[in-house]
């Protein structure tokens, strides 16, 4: 493209704080519109907000997990803006004192590692919820107050795709700290966009505009790769693009202005007179540091250098942290040196499975040693992989073991040259024009006759021995 691509991403993260930030009422979704509010979250006369220590606490864990330096000093700050969702006409936020500056996120994006750099992790909280519903517009303030985390990427995103990937890595590490359940339909994670086009060799920066209502990362994606397209032939034409921010408007595929993008002058900020200025002191940084989880980069490594997985097998493993805790089990207590034959049971028909359940590995209700016992029987071939697949299910949907199951199927595999000799004359009898391209040196003609014995033996018989009989039993002829 003539035009270098400049993205910012501003990421809203919810914390899964039992209480909302600046009183006890409850955090709880889906409950009756406007019940979980008190004077303090409406902004009532007379009622003084005192912050939640949990939100504080999560918040250092996030921002140390980024590799942020926590601020000594911090305070709380007044965003003024009018809006029906906003009961105080306030929003309460960070401006020049946040509470984490100076991060930094690594990716890997269009076979590229490439390190994103984080502006800040601040504090403020969350607004309530309209609801549009025809001609009308109702409000929820049951959202507001909830402690809110807002993390600012520098602007170092060349393409919708390393926004893609460095948001997928972002909302991984989250979920490793176990601090938000980044349900993006819940709006426990959003993210804006600001995006600007600039000559190759330009300085500046161009003028941006800011992306809204992107409910996936997919929708992020999208709106850009639109967005980009759209600045791109407003200048070619040699137009001016104007500082707004833009909607996306996932039916139609394109973004639609909503209003000229404020600037911080607009919200007037100014210190927050009810809360005082936060002393983070050393020690709570230093005790909360030690209870960092391994996170996924250095897990991924780790899986790679100690089982001696590829890192696409590892990624996979590592993509949440507790089906990563129980892909480690199988693979710490799989009984042979070579990890390949457990990873490919975890990454292939167990993943499957989990993805048609809607549930991560981890919540399946599996032991690990029953996946190492079934991964086992295929291998000493008393079951065929085929048959193992079914009875996996089987295993999920029973509680049963793998051995009880293959009993009570009789779903043994037949490894009987005997037993198999018969059904193998049948299928070269009924497929004499497989057996004539195989002796003309076609060789998936084997593999389909070795298909029809699986058929007719239910997935039982042993393919290896099948191809190995049938191959004799023609060559022979």
């Amino acid at each position: 493209m003539k035009y270098q691509t400049v993205i910012g991403l501003e990421v809203h993260l919810q914390l899964n704080t039992r209480t909302k930030a600046f009183c006890g009422c409850s955090t709880d979704f889906g409950k009756t519109p406007n019940s979980n509010v008190c004077p303090v979250c409406l902004g009532l006369p007379g009622s003084l907000p005192v912050y939640n220590r949990q939100a504080l606490n999560f918040a250092i864990k996030l921002a140390l997990a980024f590799n942020c330096q926590i601020q000594e000093y911090t305070k709380f700050d007044r965003k003024n803006y009018f809006y029906p969702d906003l009961p105080k006409n306030y929003q309460i936020s960070q401006y020049d004192l946040p509470l984490s500056r100076n991060g930094r996120l690594d990716i890997f994006s269009e076979g590229q590692p490439k390190r994103i750099g984080i502006t800040r992790v601040h504090l403020e909280e969350d607004a309530g919820k309209l609801i549009h519903e025809g001609s009308e517009s109702l409000v929820d303030f049951n959202r507001t107050g909830i402690p809110l985390l807002e993390i600012v990427s520098e602007p170092d995103l060349n393409s919708p795709q390393e926004a893609f990937d460095y948001l997928t890595s972002l909302k991984n590490i989250i979920e490793y700290l176990d601090v938000s359940d980044c349900d993006m339909e819940k709006g426990s994670l959003r993210c804006d966009a600001n995006v600007s086009l600039r000559l190759p060799e330009a300085k500046e920066l161009g003028v941006k505009t800011e992306l809204k209502n992107m409910n996936s990362f997919k929708g992020v994606k999208d709106a850009l790769a639109f967005e980009v397209q759209r600045q791109s032939a407003i200048l070619e034409e040699g137009g001016t693009i104007t500082q707004e921010t833009r909607l996306w408007d996932a039916e139609s595929s394109k973004t639609i202005s909503m209003r000229t993008k404020e600037g911080a002058k607009d919200y007037r900020y100014f210190p927050d007179p009810d809360l005082t200025v936060f002393i983070i002191e050393r020690e709570t940084v230093s005790t909360i540091e030690k209870q960092l989880p391994e996170l996924p980069q250095r897990k991924i490594r780790r899986f790679v250098e100690n089982y001696g997985l590829t890192e696409y097998d590892a990624k996979i493993l590592a993509a949440s942290r507790k089906a990563a805790d129980f892909a480690e089990l199988c693979i710490r207590d799989f009984p042979q040196t070579d990890k390949k034959e457990i990873v490919n049971w975890l990454i292939g028909p167990l993943l499957s499975e989990a993805n048609q359940r809607k549930k991560h590995i981890d919540e399946l209700g599996l032991n690990h040693r029953e996946l190492i016992e079934l991964a086992l029987l295929v291998q000493k071939e008393e079951i065929s992989h085929l048959s193992a697949k079914t009875v996996l299910g089987q295993m999920l949907d029973t509680s049963k073991t793998a051995g009880e199951l293959i009993r009570e199927g009789n779903l043994g595999q037949i490894s009987d040259s005997a037993a198999l000799n018969g059904i193998i004359d049948t299928v070269i009898r009924e497929n004499l024009k497989s057996v004539n391209d195989f002796k003309a040196g076609k060789a998936n003609a084997l593999m389909y006759l070795v298909g029809q014995v699986m058929k007719k033996t239910a997935g039982k018989a042993n393919p290896k021995l099948v191809g190995e009989l049938i191959g004799r039993k023609l060559s022979d002829a």
